[in-house]
C-alpha cells in the first residue's frame, strides 16, 4: 500500500508534500529528509519577511519555532495598536526586550521597525507578482505547510495586511523581470527585489532631476549598503560643497528646481580659467597678455589694478586716490607729498580698435563625454567668454554647439549642458549658424574656431531634418565642405582644434585647413583652453604687436 501511495503521488509539489505529511515512513533517513524539506521551506518563508532568518533558524527546535509564532503574534498585536494610534514607546520597548534578537538592525522606534519590515514585505509581494498565476498558487500552497504549521502562514498573512495598511505608499503592485540560470530562494529573491527598489530610489535621488530636489534627499545609509562607504563619503562631500556654494551665493536655483552657477560664480570661474590659460601661454611662448597703450588703443572707461608685466597707462586719479585713502590715518613723512606703493597703482583699460566677430564651434557629440572631453570643452568656452566680455568688450562672441543638431547658446546654457546619448556630428549645421552670426556683424573681422573629436556624420536637409550616416557619407562631406567655403569666403580666419589621435580625423581636418587657408592644432585636453585663447589673441595680432606668439 505504501509503495502504491508513493507511486501515485500528485504531480503538484504542494499536493505531494501535503500527502506525505501523513505518510507512514519506514525509513528513518527518508523521514528526516522530508522533515528537513518542510523545515527549509519554513525558514525560506520567514526569510522572505525577516532577512537572515533562514540561517538563524537552521537546526531549530520545536521551542524555537514556537518562539517565532509567539513573536509574530506579539508583533501583530503591536502593529494593531499602532494602526489605531494606541501604542506607546513602552509597548515598543517591551516588544524589543522579548524579541529583539530577531531584529539585528536594532530599530530605535516602532516607526523604524515598520519601515524596515514594510519595505521587505512589499518586495516579497513584488516578487510574487513577478511569477505566473500557477507559480504563485503552488508557492502559496507549499508555504501553507511551512514547518508543518498552518498557523505560521496565518500570522504572516496578518502581518502583511498590517504593514500594507500602515504603509500604502510603498509599491505593493509592481513586478520585476527575473532571468538567469542560477535560482534564488524566497529570502534571497526578496532581497534582490528590495535591492532593485533601493537602487531605483538612489538613482532618482542622485539625479536631483525632480522639483525641489536637494542633496539632503540622498539616503546615505542606503548608498553605503549598495555602493560602499566611499560613495557615501563622496556624496556627503558634494552636499557640503553645494551648501557652501549656496551660502556664498555661487549657486542659484532655477524655476524647475535645477541648480545653476550664479553670475558671480561664472565671473570667478571664468577669471580662474583665463588666468590658467594665460599662465600656460606664458610658459609655452614667453608671451604676456598686454593691451596696447596710447593712441594705438581705445580707452574702455574702466580701470583695474596694475599687474606685473602690464604696459597700460596709469589712471593717475585712481592711483593717487588709493594712496591717499591708504595713508589717511598716518602722519605724512614729507608734507605735501603722496607716497605711492605698488598696490595703489591702477591702469586705464584700453582695447585695440579692430573688432572681431568670433564663432566658437564646440563638438557636443556623445564621444566628447565618453572620452573625457566634455569638461575641458566647457572650461575652454568659459575662459574665452570671460576674456571677450572683460577685455575685448567691442568683440562679439557666438558659442555654437554641434551634435545631431547645432544650437547657439549663451554661456549659462553651455556650462549647464548635460551629455546626450545620440548619434551625429553635424558640423554642417554649426557652420550654417556661424555664417548667420558673421552676417549680423559685417563690419567685424570674422574668426572661426572649431573644437571637434570626430569627422562629420550628419548634415541638415533643406526641409530642416537631420540626416545621419556612419561612416561619413559623401553627401554629408559635400555639404560640410560647401558650407565651410561659404563661411570663409568672407575672409574668415579659421583654426581647427583636433581632439584625440584618430588618423582619419587628422587627414580630414588637414585637408579642410589647406582648402581655406586655415590651420589645425592638436592640443592636450589640459591645454585646450590655452590653445583656443592663444589662437583668438593671435588673430588679433594688430592689437598685440609687441607679443611674440612664436
Amino acid at each position: 500500500l505504501r509503495e502504491m501511495q508513493m507511486a501515485n503521488l500528485p504531480v503538484s509539489t504542494a499536493a505531494a508534500v501535503q500527502e506525505l505529511s501523513n505518510y507512514d515512513w519506514q525509513s528513518t533517513d527518508a523521514r528526516e529528509k522530508f522533515d528537513h524539506i518542510r523545515d527549509l521551506l519554513g525558514r525560506e518563508v520567514l526569510d522572505q519577511r525577516f532577512a537572515g532568518m533562514k540561517q538563524a533558524l537552521e537546526g531549530s527546535t520545536d521551542e524555537d519555532r514556537a518562539a517565532i509564532r509567539e513573536m509574530l503574534a506579539d508583533l501583530n498585536a503591536l502593529l494593531d495598536k499602532h494602526r489605531r494610534g494606541e501604542d506607546t514607546q513602552q509597548d515598543f520597548a517591551k516588544f524589543m526586550a522579548r524579541h529583539g534578537d530577531h531584529f539585528p538592525g536594532n530599530p530605535g522606534s516602532v516607526e523604524e521597525l515598520i519601515d524596515a519590515m514594510a519595505r521587505r514585505s512589499a518586495a516579497a509581494q513584488r516578487m510574487l507578482n513577478s511569477m505566473s498565476e500557477e507559480q504563485r498558487r503552488e508557492l502559496m500552497e507549499l508555504s501553507a505547510q511551512a514547518f508543518g504549521s498552518p498557523e505560521l502562514m496565518d500570522q504572516l498573512g496578518a502581518l502583511d495586511e498590517n504593514l500594507r495598511s500602515i504603509r500604502p505608499d510603498l509599491d505593493w503592485s509592481g513586478a520585476e523581470d527575473f532571468s538567469g540560470d542560477e535560482g534564488l530562494g524566497l529570502g534571497d529573491g526578496t532581497g534582490a527585489v528590495q535591492d532593485i527598489a533601493e537602487l531605483d530610489a538612489l538613482a532618482e535621488q542622485l539625479s536631483q532631476s525632480y522639483g525641489g530636489a536637494h542633496s539632503s534627499d540622498i539616503d546615505l545609509e542606503a548608498l553605503t549598503r549598495q555602493l560602499g562607504e566611499e560613495a557615501s563619503v563622496s556624496a556627503q562631500i558634494l552636499a557640503d560643497i553645494e551648501r557652501t556654494m549656496r551660502e556664498s551665493e555661487l549657486l542659484r536655483k532655477e524655476a524647475d528646481g535645477s541648480l545653476r552657477l550664479s553670475p558671480r560664480a561664472m565671473r570667478r570661474l571664468g577669471k580662474a580659467l583665463l588666468d590658467d590659460a594665460a599662465q600656460k601661454l606664458g610658459a609655452r611662448s614667453g608671451a604676456r597678455d598686454s593691451r596696447l597703450a596710447g593712441a594705438s588703443g581705445e580707452q574702455t572707461g574702466a580701470s583695474r589694478p596694475w599687474e606685473f608685466g602690464g604696459t597700460q597707462p596709469w589712471d593717475v586719479t585712481r592711483t593717487v586716490t588709493n594712496a591717499l585713502q591708504r595713508t589717511a590715518g598716518e602722519k605724512p613723512s614729507a608734507p605735501g607729498r603722496v607716497r605711492i606703493e605698488v598696490g595703489d597703482v591702477e591702469v586705464v583699460e584700453t582695447e585695440a580698435r579692430t573688432q572681431s566677430a568670433v564663432a566658437l564651434l564646440v563638438d557636443t557629440s556623445y564621444s566628447m563625454a565618453t572620452q573625457g572631453r566634455w569638461v575641458p570643452m566647457k572650461r575652454t568656452a568659459l575662459a574665452l567668454h570671460h576674456l571677450v566680455s572683460t577685455r575685448f568688450r567691442g568683440d562679439e562672441l557666438a558659442l555654437i554647439t554641434f551634435g545631431r543638431l547645432a544650437v547657439t547658446m549663451d554661456i549659462d546654457e553651455l556650462t549647464a549642458l548635460p551629455p546626450v546619448h545620440e548619434q551625429g556630428t553635424n558640423l554642417h549645421h554649426g557652420l550654417l549658424l556661424a555664417e548667420q552670426f558673421f552676417a549680423r556683424h559685417p563690419g567685424m573681422d570674422p574668426t572661426l574656431l572649431i573644437v571637434t573629436d570626430g569627422e562629420p556624420t550628419a548634415h541638415l536637409e533643406a526641409h530642416g531634418e537631420t540626416w545621419f550616416d556612419w561612416p561619413t557619407h559623401p553627401e554629408t562631406l559635400r555639404r560640410t565642405v560647401t558650407q565651410l567655403d561659404r563661411v570663409t569666403r568672407r575672409g574668415t580666419r579659421t583654426t581647427f582644434f583636433r581632439l584625440g589621435d584618430d588618423p582619419g580625423l587628422e587627414r580630414f581636418l588637414n585637408q579642410l585647413a589647406d582648402r581655406v587657408g586655415g590651420r589645425v592644432t592638436a592640443p592636450d585636453l589640459d591645454d585646450l583652453g590655452a590653445a583656443v585663447v592663444g589662437e583668438y589673441l593671435r588673430f588679433r595680432e594688430s592689437g598685440y604687436g609687441e607679443v611674440n606668439w612664436g
